[in-house]
């Protein structure tokens, strides 16, 4: 079962860790140094075992994660058997969809071995955005930016099948 919680000894030191992985995150990135720090103050850590499922396909969790340390598999059950996609390590954000609206998961995420998460909900980002509206369109950008290099990635690892 996972845990949650913020660092009680030194919550200013996992404070600062979870704004320079905002930084780092295309999702966060563009975003300024005032409106970062109020995401980082929201985010919770939360830890799963190996063989623990972090969320699970058709849940509309409003959920997304940064994997602070570990490993995690992408699977997709069809047919009643889940076939993996790919693993997931550290330092990789699954779920930024989910932020921004209602989204379906269309796979589950696995621990594959003993992972750390960075996690931010939906209600608190949309509280916070209330606060920052203006950011908004900066989101958006990096989103599609985003979306945009994985289509390139995708189309040019089956350049043979097109």
């Amino acid at each position: 079962m996972n845990s949650s919680g913020r660092n009680e000894a030194n919550p200013s030191s996992e404070l600062e860790d979870n704004l320079e992985i905002l930084r780092q995150t295309y999702f966060f990135s563009v975003l300024p140094l005032e409106t970062l720090k109020v995401f980082a103050y929201l985010c919770t850590r939360e830890k799963f075992k190996k063989d623990e499922y972090i969320f699970k396909q058709h849940e509309e969790d409003g959920r997304a994660f940064y994997i602070i340390n570990g490993k995690a598999t992408l699977e997709r059950e069809d047919n009643e058997s889940a076939k993996k996609i790919r693993d997931c390590h550290t330092g990789e954000f699954i779920g930024g969809l989910t932020l921004l609206g209602e989204v379906r998961r269309l796979f589950s995420l696995k621990a594959a071995e003993d992972t750390i998460c960075l996690v931010l909900e939906r209600e608190k980002f949309t509280k916070a955005i209330e606060q920052f509206q203006n950011v908004m369109p900066m989101i958006f950008k990096a989103v599609a930016k985003n979306i945009d290099s994985w289509e390139e990635r995708f189309l040019a690892d089956r350049a043979d099948m097109c």
